[in-house]
Parts: C-alpha cells; sequence; structure tokens
C-alpha cells in the first residue's frame, strides 16, 4: 500500500494563518484584495488562512506589508512560554470556526448582563466536551 498525502495541517501553520485572517478581517480588507497585493489568488489566501499551506517567510514579508502590521505583530501567539504558546494556538484554532468572529463581535456590542445571561445559556444548551484525560 501507497501513503497518501492526506496529512492534517501542522497547528502553528493553523495558528499563523487564523492570525492573518483575524488582521485582514479586523482591518475590513477582504481575501481577494489581500490576494491582489501579495501576487497570488484568493484561493492561495484561504488556503494560507486555513493552514492547508505553508506560508513561506517572503510571502509573510507581503502579507504583513498589505495587511499594515509587522511580521511579528502576526506571529506574536508563538512568543509565550509552552502552555501560553499552547493556549494560543487553540484560541486561534477556534477563531477558524465559522461564525466565531461575527459572534465575538456582537458579544462585545452586549451589555455586561446580557453577555453573563448568553454565557449561562450556552453552558446550559452546549456543555463543555470531558477532556480525554478526565474520561480516561
Amino acid at each position: 500500500m501507497s501513503e497518501t498525502s492526506t496529512k492534517a495541517p501542522d497547528p502553528m501553520d493553523i495558528a499563523l494563518g487564523a492570525a492573518v485572517r483575524i488582521r485582514r478581517r479586523t482591518i475590513g480588507m477582504s481575501q481577494e484584495a489581500l490576494a491582489e497585493q501579495c501576487g497570488v489568488s484568493f484561493q492561495q489566501i484561504q488556503k494560507y488562512e486555513n493552514g492547508a499551506n505553508r506560508i513561506s517567510f517572503s510571502r509573510l514579508v507581503q502579507i504583513a506589508r498589505a495587511l499594515r502590521c509587522r511580521v511579528t505583530d502576526l506571529m506574536d501567539v508563538f512568543d509565550g512560554p509552552d502552555r501560553e504558546t499552547a493556549t494560543d494556538l487553540d484560541l486561534l484554532t477556534r477563531m477558524r470556526t465559522p461564525g466565531a468572529l461575527e459572534l465575538l463581535a456582537a458579544y462585545e456590542r452586549l451589555a455586561p448582563e446580557a453577555r453573563s445571561s448568553l454565557v449561562s445559556l450556552l453552558r446550559t444548551v452546549a456543555p463543555e466536551r470531558v477532556k480525554e484525560s478526565e474520561a480516561a
């Protein structure tokens, strides 16, 4: 049997892609506009943002310039201690969930009481998953 190349994206590639997506959306730039400024297709930007394709350093510099930020701004997630870095990578991975950014933006606009009520409701209808280590 031959080995297939359906290897899952590396968590660091996913996190860097998520950081690019968050920055792009924060400044209101479309994938098409970013792609045009970097000389690639918008499909390539999608692959970068999903972590499906790795971003070379030269391309990362182009992306940072197009997003009007420093390369280090996109890579801050990798600077913390191992535990902090793992938490940041997890957060960036979760931010890839469709609707996550829109949900966060709407949440920020809520009054504190409404936020508390919403969190209580969500805990009721979507209980946290049992961690694998707790299930064992």
